[in-house]
């Protein structure tokens, strides 16, 4: 991969680890569905009217915004106010096994020896860091996992669906996730104009960020890396991402770092490289 490339791929995964910091520091200013509810409402307004779909492509987006949007955008947002970034990081990483596991179930796809043991590691991580300190309590924990088991199952709606591009798929997710989430607000939070007034540079941060930053600029750029190469080049960078979000919570947020949290994290990466790695001797290129 070029330098340049490389550059970009690594300042994605730098705004994606500040995106746990950033949702952190939002929800202790705006209630976790009302903060999301503004995030879906701001990518929607920026990215729907530029990037129309066709009209037989609504409903599949509209099953997508209940599994993306409402259930793991949602169960993220509540789950980090509960839980210490670098934990939240890693448990959310496991949406790659959980993803595994649906695609051998539901596509029949092969789990070699490999991405067996991967899996073994991954939830072998997670009872280590239940082991210790740093673990939310049982609810936000469920919520976290929850969310990732959303993003996996999106993960599958997304290859077997039809094809949308990444930036109409963002904004036509956000636009019918919006309502969904904002009656979720209404429902279970409470506060919420008060908490629009009072909120500060934070939460209204926290909007622009998750919004404009994590999922238009970072989408953007990713999948133009995805188009200029192999997708066993770019994604192994994401390895890197809950490493980040580990040492930002402990710098910004004075979280803790002890032994469970780094070999609980350290299985739980280990896991997905196995997942998502692929090793081995590349083939010689034919001559020409």
């Amino acid at each position: 991969m070029p330098l340049r490339d490389l550059a970009l791929g690594l300042a994605v995964i730098i705004i994606w680890a500040l995106n746990i910091i950033v949702i952190k520091l939002g929800v202790a200013e705006l209630p976790p569905l009302l903060l999301t509810t503004l995030r879906f409402a701001l990518v929607a307004l920026l990215l729907v009217p530029f990037h129309p779909v066709a009209r037989h492509q609504l409903p599949f987006l509209l099953l997508l915004s209940v599994t993306f949007g409402s259930l793991h955008f949602a169960l993220l947002f509540i789950g980090l106010g509960q839980a210490e970034a670098g934990t939240g990081a890693l448990l959310v990483q496991m949406g790659t096994p959980f993803a595994t596991l649906l695609a051998v179930v539901f596509l029949k796809e092969r789990l070699g020896p490999r991405r067996l043991v991967g899996l073994a590691l991954s939830f072998a991580g997670v009872a280590v860091l239940a082991g210790g300190p740093t673990l939310p309590s049982p609810l936000p924990t469920a919520l976290l996992l929850a969310s990732a088991l959303g993003w996996a199952i999106s993960q599958l709606l997304i290859k077997r669906g039809p094809p949308v591009p990444p930036l109409a798929l963002a904004g036509w997710i956000a636009l019918f996730a919006t309502p969904q989430v904002a009656l979720g607000s209404w429902w279970f939070e409470q506060g919420q104009w008060q908490a629009l007034g009072t909120a500060g540079w934070a939460g209204w941060g926290a909007v622009f960020y998750t919004a404009v930053m994590s999922s238009i600029v970072a989408y953007g750029l990713w999948y133009g890396l995805l188009r200029r190469h192999p997708v066993n080049r770019v994604v192994p960078l994401t390895l890197l991402m809950p490493v980040l979000a580990v040492l930002l919570g402990v710098v910004v947020l004075g979280d803790s770092l002890g032994v469970h949290k780094l070999a609980g994290g350290g299985l739980v990466i280990a896991g997905l490289a196995l997942i998502v790695l692929r090793f081995g001797a590349r083939r010689p290129e034919p001559a020409s």
